[in-house]
């Protein structure tokens, strides 16, 4: 069985469109090559943690 890769989509220009968009990679100015991840993606992500935190902490205190 042949494995496939998966192909990366850009999360801001896929809004709103039928059809997901390719990402770039390099050649997108929001990507970033340390990580291999899209700046949009990890901001994505990060505001996901903060508000599981949130919510964490919430159950905790009430």
């Amino acid at each position: 069985m042949a494995i496939q890769k998966e192909i990366p989509y850009c999360p801001l220009m896929s809004v709103g469109a039928t059809v997901d968009m390719v990402c770039t990679l390099e050649r997108c100015a929001w990507y970033i090559p340390s990580v291999k991840k899209c700046s949009i993606y990890l901001m994505a992500y990060n505001a996901l943690l903060e508000a599981n935190a949130k919510q964490a902490a919430a159950k905790k205190s009430g």
